[in-house]
């Protein structure tokens, strides 16, 4: 059974084939869904444009968040091929490698604060707003959290802030977007090895904890997020908006 079969959907932050993006991308081309994708800057492209063509796709759009035009420009390009869509990912966020390096405040300033809020969430808020017209009935729209959002894990540092506010603004935009059947909800992952996560440092530490410590004790992969995603975009999870969805093996339960 095809769970989104029929239903159109925007993946946004692929960066290469370890990504959580493109494991959520894959789960839902194994489900039927016609996908479109953007990439962050013309060094991206091809490689983007190469994976859009693996999941039979020919909808590759350019799209910086740090500004709020880049975004209206993308919603306008993607109305050229799909008039209404069905939903999107946001897998989107950076922070200067630096800041996942050293004590929380002796390595925060005002800019890099601004800017990582700005990227990881805000660009939900903005996404949100310049695409509801074009939103189908029962469109869901998905985000990426992390345990660092509720807890202190060591040199996540503003990333953690930044999650947190994204989470909030889940419960916001879904109370905002209910009157109009859409769903909003966000999948908050174990650690995964990707090229973002290497830069945190004791990252492997990290890893090593959560396997030893979790109820289930295997690796959380991008398949298992990619599953859960797809879930969250089908019609299945019709009543679930406003939540934030642990994909980690249950180590959010655990204290000691």
């Amino acid at each position: 059974m095809k769970l989104l079969a029929g239903k159109k959907i925007l993946i946004t932050g692929v960066s290469n084939k370890f990504s959580i993006a493109f494991g959520i991308a894959e789960s839902m081309y194994q489900h039927g869904a016609e996908l479109a994708f953007t990439y962050f800057n013309e060094r991206l492209k091809k490689r983007i444009q190469s994976f859009a063509k693996f999941f039979n796709s020919h909808i590759c759009l350019p799209c910086d968040v740090t500004h709020d035009s880049n975004i209206t420009k993308l919603f306008l390009q993607l109305s050229k091929y799909w008039k209404t869509f069905d939903g999107f990912v946001h897998c989107i966020a950076f922070a200067k490698s630096e800041q996942f390096k050293d004590d929380y405040l002796k390595s925060i300033s005002k800019d890099d604060f601004q800017e990582v809020h700005n990227i990881a969430s805000y660009s939900f808020v903005s996404m949100a707003q310049k695409s509801k017209n074009m939103l189908n009935k029962n469109a869901s729209l998905l985000t990426l959290s992390y345990l660092g959002a509720l807890r202190v894990v060591p040199y996540y540092n503003i990333m953690g802030v930044a999650k947190a506010s994204l989470e909030s603004n889940v419960r916001y935009i879904a109370y905002s977007m209910g009157k109009q059947e859409i769903r909003v909800n966000a999948i908050s992952s174990g650690p995964v090895k990707t090229s973002s996560s290497h830069v945190i440092k004791n990252f492997h530490q990290i890893l090593k904890k959560y396997c030893k410590n979790s109820p289930i004790r295997q690796p959380i992969t991008i398949q298992n997020i990619g599953n859960t995603a797809v879930f969250l975009c089908s019609n299945l999870s019709i009543g679930i908006t406003g939540q934030i969805i642990y994909v980690d093996n249950g180590f959010n339960i655990t204290a000691i």
